[in-house]
């Protein structure tokens, strides 16, 4: 079987994706026309506007059904994987007494002018998440939730004044690339500090992906669907690895 695959929608290999943007234009008949112009131009074919309305003075909402002649080779991708394989928090507990020999510290928050601490809160609170406990009730982590609007320059001091050994920087916002910048700029500040090098600097947010995080100078990156048991088993493995080095 080919390894090389196309989306596909009703019949295997058709090509067949959805798109949606925003165009600033009012809606009407040729607004609908232009945006199947746009997505033609871009090299679909079979391009049919599902959807076309008014959002705002000025700007309209666009739905668009298309097919894609490309395809990819999915046996020539390597990602790096940060999740290990399943381990319970006691386990993780457990691994961290017998390879790390004391507690390890996590100091976690949402960077930026980013408010949204959904993310980091499921992974750091004592609750946690899908029934999966935060790093708050595991017994061999210390954990810092900072919360939200957290500057760069504030976290890597806190990293640095309070002996860090892993930080969970969370971003959800994305408009203009803010959450590269934020993230390039937290890894040049512990890179200037001195401190980089003792730190595991893990990126996260729904858009994060580990590709990106290695990228971004990152040990790793956590995206969406991430249970607080894989960051812990992975920080737990990382720690236990430099003990050994």
């Amino acid at each position: 079987m080919s390894s090389f695959v196309k989306p596909y929608g009703d019949t295997r290999d058709d090509g067949k994706v959805q798109l949606s943007f925003t165009l600033p234009v009012e809606w009407s008949e040729s607004a609908d026309e232009a945006a199947r112009q746009l997505v033609a131009k871009m090299g679909f074919g079979d391009v049919a506007v599902a959807e076309g309305r008014r959002i705002a003075t000025g700007f309209s909402f666009f739905v668009v059904y298309a097919s894609t002649p490309v395809a990819v080779d999915v046996d020539g991708i390597a990602a790096p994987q940060t999740k290990t394989h399943a381990m319970s928090m006691d386990e993780i507990d457990a691994f961290v007494r017998e390879n790390v020999g004391r507690k390890i510290r996590v100091a976690g928050a949402c960077i930026g002018t980013d408010a949204h601490t959904v993310g980091i809160d499921a992974i750091l609170n004592m609750k946690g998440y899908k029934g999966d406990y935060g790093l708050e009730r595991y017994k061999e982590f210390e954990t810092f939730n900072l919360g939200s609007q957290v500057s760069v320059e504030d976290l890597a001091r806190f990293v640095r004044d309070e002996r860090i050994d892993a930080v969970l920087a969370s971003q959800v916002v994305t408009q203009k690339g803010s959450d590269i910048t934020n993230f390039t700029a937290l890894a040049e500040i512990l890179e200037a500090e001195g401190v980089r090098e003792n730190v595991l600097l893990i990126a996260g947010g729904p858009r994060v992906t580990n590709l990106l995080a290695a990228e971004l100078g990152y040990d790793a990156g956590f995206g969406r669907g991430t249970l607080p048991s894989d960051v812990a088993a992975f920080v737990a493995q990382r720690m236990a690895d430099r003990v050994l080095a």
